[in-house]
């Protein structure tokens, strides 16, 4: 992150961190061995489980992305990590004593995974939720995704022509109402007509009315397509006075090459109908 003059003296926020990662970007055999090494016995014991080896190297690519990213944030080896899990199974990564090598808040981190495509997102200090969905689920599937949708989206959603631009809609409203439950820890146990977004055409939340029950405050949301018909909902806790950043990576994270960084959206909640589009 680059420092100007005007920056001097007071701390900038740390951005966001995302990754979008394809199964096919890590070889099955290194996914296997980096597994092996890296995942812990509850892990290791969830990826013996699947029947489909399309469904357990899904599982492999996606955990050792968690591992490596994290590793590369927290200063610490990607088998040292402790991972642990709420009552709800939303992981959350301990903090060891003393805290992070590299110093900084403690590290929230979100995944998601559908149609071999993998996507973590990072933040420290505040929570994060993210999710990714792949255009072209099946016509029924959707039916019953948009039952669960607060009657104005339902709306909002008939108002569009059958097929591709239905199901557009469709998965815009499920992503970013599952990154905002994943962020708060909920999953699918906030019913989902309890809160509604209003979006723009195209891309973009111009309005956001959460549950009655959030007491987080404000709210940002971006949406992003990192891959033609791969659609990305990142919902984050906003922070007073602060406006970070979003990096957006691609690829499993070997390297240091560059990410994409991209303004994230003004903060939603309540009536607020501040809002912002975003392109990838």
């Amino acid at each position: 992150m680059t420092i100007t003059g005007q920056d001097r003296g007071r701390t900038l926020p740390e951005p966001v961190k995302l990754w979008i990662c394809a199964n096919d970007d890590l070889a099955p055999a290194i996914a296997g061995v980096l597994a092996t090494h890296w995942l812990d016995e509850h892990e290791q014991e969830i990826a013996g489980r699947f029947l489909f080896e399309r469904d357990r190297r899904q599982y492999l690519v996606a955990h050792t992305l968690v591992r490596r990213a994290l590793a590369l944030e927290a200063g610490l080896a990607e088998a040292e990590l402790v991972i642990f899990r709420s009552s709800r199974g939303r992981p959350f990564l301990q903090m060891p004593d003393g805290g992070l090598p590299r110093g900084g808040p403690e590290l929230d981190f979100n995944l998601s995974h559908a149609s071999g495509y993998n996507l973590l997102g990072v933040m420290r200090g505040q929570r994060i939720g993210v999710d990714v969905e792949r255009l072209g689920r099946d016509a029924n599937a959707l039916d019953t995704i948009v039952d669960t949708f607060a009657p104005e989206e339902r709306e909002w959603v008939a108002r569009a022509a059958p097929g591709h631009s239905r199901d557009r809609r469709v998965l815009r409203l499920w992503t970013l109402k599952e990154a905002y439950s994943k962020a708060r820890g909920l999953g699918l146990g906030l019913p989902f007509d309890e809160f509604a977004f209003d979006l723009a055409e195209d891309r973009g939340v111009q309005g956001f009315r959460p549950p009655a029950d959030d007491q987080a405050g404000l709210w940002r949301f971006i949406e992003l397509e990192p891959v033609p018909d791969v659609l990305v909902a990142v919902a984050v806790q906003a922070a007073d006075g602060q406006d970070p950043v979003l990096q957006l990576h691609h690829g499993f994270p070997w390297g240091r090459s560059a990410p994409r960084r991209i303004t994230l959206p003004e903060p939603l909640g309540g009536t607020s109908l501040a809002g912002a589009t975003t392109t990838v």
